[in-house]
């Protein structure tokens, strides 16, 4: 693997994409430690050291790579792109233009993308303007110095102009390296802001009480769980397809074998971002309450602690099911049979058009079944180990492991892509 990619870098418009991105990437981690006009670096800081945080705002901090809590320019990382891809994937549902508009081929995907970067901006305004709002008061429970020193309108008004615009630049940051670089862009920026947290959080493991012993029952858990999402994420199950031949003029068409390759995981780590996602807002909730009131102590006993069995317990079903929802609106067998139909393609054994429809459902519920369970187990296990080893502010877990493994699969496949087209030998053998 070493010489395959010492070979990627003697290719010179390869190696040109390598630094570029790598060039990308840098600036992006430089980013976050910029703070936002208006914001005191030494107060943060001061927060960060004698308050902590809680888990609210854990996942969309490791997705900035730990700028959120800066109060950087990129405090909001690519979070709202993310959000705004997802919620205009599921607005095809319910909005049958944007559904024409995803059939519509490289067109209705130009638009599909303006569309989301018009919401993001929109997502990025409304959160900054909530992020600055709390900075002061919700942000750094327990903290008494103020983050953010004048908190007149026009200052946060310029701070929260600043961190939209800091969203803006991220955007355009992950386009530029999906164009001219390697690999998807918006992916990489997250593979850099998950990273980057990994090598503090070990070693603030290793200095503590019984620190080696945990660093190495964590370290080989680590590395279990990154064989697990390697080998599953790496699975497909192929079903067969011919294709019958057909004369066009003079010639003959058709003929041939394929597959319909059907990952495992069709959905990808997007169910565990809905389930954490759903339940922080309980936690929400209760932090603004009444701290005394009977709710608020259940939500804080039972909700937002990870040793709690109702917790596990809505976190393996909100991921069950999002693995489902998620996946019947990225694959729609219907539409399959349909193409397979009208180039002449069938299932051996399996009549054309809705028989092909069914099977394909069929085929789809058993695995999306197991794939579900997949991601349960990747983002409970870390969890529920962590807690009974009393590791509080750990910056990692299971879905942080899975996009980190993901996207290394996936840039280090397009590498390897490029360096077959050029003769070389690959890293994959």
């Amino acid at each position: 693997m070493l010489s395959a990619f010492a070979q990627a870098f003697r290719t010179p418009d390869l190696r040109r994409k390598l630094l570029f991105t790598l060039g990308i990437m840098a600036l992006f981690r430089l980013g976050t430690f910029v703070p936002a006009p208006g914001v005191s670096y030494a107060n943060v800081q001061q927060c960060l050291a004698s308050a902590g945080t809680g888990d609210l705002l854990g996942m969309v901090n490791l997705f900035s790579g730990g700028a959120l809590l800066q109060l950087s320019v990129f405090a909001l990382g690519i979070m709202p792109y993310i959000t705004a891809s997802i919620i205009i994937q599921l607005m095809r549902v319910v909005i049958p233009r944007f559904e024409d508009l995803h059939k519509e081929g490289q067109a209705g995907q130009s638009k599909l993308t303006q569309y989301t970067r018009y919401l993001t901006i929109f997502l990025a305004v409304l959160q900054s303007a909530v992020i600055v709002t709390v900075a002061n008061n919700g942000l750094f429970p327990g903290c008494a110095t103020p983050p953010i020193p004048n908190d007149s309108p026009l200052s946060l008004l310029i701070t929260i102009v600043a961190m939209t615009a800091g969203t803006g630049l991220v955007m355009w940051l992950g386009e530029l390296i999906t164009e001219r670089g390697v690999g998807n862009g918006m992916s990489l920026l997250i593979f850099t802001s998950i990273a980057a947290s990994f090598p503090s959080a070990m070693f603030s493991i290793a200095g503590g009480a019984g620190g080696v012993a945990k660093f190495l029952i964590i370290l080989g858990l680590v590395l279990v769980i990154t064989l697990l999402v390697v080998f599953v994420e790496q699975s497909t199950r192929r079903i067969p397809v011919q294709y019958a031949k057909r004369m066009v003029g003079r010639r003959m068409y058709g003929g041939s074998s394929t597959y319909i390759p059907i990952k495992i995981n069709m959905a990808g780590v997007i169910p565990v971002i809905f389930a954490s996602s759903l339940l922080a807002l309980p936690t929400l909730a209760a932090q603004f309450g009444d701290q005394s009131a009977s709710w608020v102590q259940w939500i804080v006993t039972h909700v937002a602690n990870p040793q709690s069995a109702i917790y596990i317990t809505i976190y393996a079903v909100l991921i069950l099911f999002f693995a489902y929802f998620y996946t019947s609106i990225t694959f729609d067998p219907d539409e399959v049979a349909d193409n397979m139909k009208r180039y002449g393609g069938f299932i051996p054994g399996i009549r054309a058009g809705r028989p092909t429809a069914e099977y394909l459902r069929y085929v789809i519920s058993r695995i999306t079944t197991s794939g579900a369970i997949y991601l349960a187990v990747v983002a409970l296990i870390p969890t529920i180990v962590f807690a009974q080893m009393n590791i509080t502010q750990l910056a990692f877990g299971g879905t942080s492991i899975l996009i980190v493994v993901g996207v290394g699969l996936q840039t280090v496949k397009e590498i390897d892509s490029q360096l077959q087209q050029r003769h070389y030998e690959g890293f994959l053998r």
